[in-house]
């Protein structure tokens, strides 16, 4: 069963997709991806394990969700700035195709963590594969060219969102980077009660724990402004560890601008 804020985050993603006044291929997809039980069993499941198992911050249901909310502010500001997608680019596919594989890229690029922390990206990428052929079945039912073209950008986008493979869309990289923006305290509140022993790798529990907010906006110079909004100084072990390095190996890096704000007194650009 979907808790309060899942709820809450879908309705603000249904709206977001409903206002870009599509076909409707994607609110369809989106709608089959939000509700689909075997989507949030998987979900649910990867979280355990991430939480209860291994001690690392969510990677379940909230999260999925979150970094699928802030991929549609990203593509809506590029869409508004006039910058074309890969799929557009080449000749490929229609905005609302990146959209889609957008979507089902990060509503799904965590299940892996089902299996183990390591090479987990892999792991999704398997568990996420038949899962995303049989909604495109649905929704692209006469078109093979569709599904295996938003098949293959969706799966790229999986692969790739921790950053430690070289990608080469656009669409892949807003999934990196809409990855690396889910680090607010909300994130590592859970693991920092179940209060597991000490050990590599908690810095990023309390690194993030400082972390107040994340806002995506139109940029002044570039079409994405992301703001890190952090409590204390520690938070910018996320910024700099953990976001820069997503936004270094994307495609998307051109057309973002990253500060980090401590405090409401202190400004640090970055991008």
């Amino acid at each position: 069963m979907k808790s309060q804020i899942e709820v809450s985050i879908d309705n603000k993603i249904i709206k977001m997709v409903e206002a870009f006044n599509l076909s409707g291929h994607a609110l369809r997809a989106i709608r089959e991806l939000l509700d689909d039980k075997e989507i949030q069993a998987a979900q649910e499941f990867a979280n355990n394990v991430s939480i209860v198992r291994l001690g690392f911050n969510d990677h379940g249901p909230v999260h999925m969700r979150k970094v699928t909310q802030s991929a549609i502010k990203m593509l809506d500001l590029l869409q508004k700035a006039g910058i074309k997608t890969s799929l557009e680019t080449d000749g490929y596919g229609t905005f609302e195709d990146s959209l889609l594989a957008v979507m089902l890229a990060t509503m799904l690029h965590d299940l892996g963590m089902a299996v183990g922390r390591q090479n987990h990206e892999a792991h999704s990428t398997i568990i996420a594969y038949p899962i995303i052929d049989k909604l495109l079945e649905k929704i692209y039912e006469n078109s093979w060219q569709k599904r295996v073209t938003i098949r293959s950008v969706a799966i790229e986008g999986i692969a790739g969102h921790m950053g430690t493979i070289s990608i080469s869309s656009l669409e892949a990289g807003i999934v990196q980077i809409a990855d690396g923006c889910d680090m607010t305290k909300g994130r590592a509140r859970i693991p920092i009660a179940l209060a597991h022993p000490p050990r590599v790798g908690h810095i990023h529990q309390y690194s993030a724990n400082s972390i107040e907010e994340v806002k995506i906006k139109e940029g002044s110079e570039k079409p994405i402004r992301i703001d890190v909004i952090m409590s204390s100084e520690v938070g910018l072990f996320q910024v700099e560890e953990v976001l820069m390095h997503k936004i270094a190996g994307s495609p998307a890096k051109q057309h973002i601008e990253l500060y980090a704000l401590i405090n409401d007194d202190m400004e640090r650009r970055y991008l």
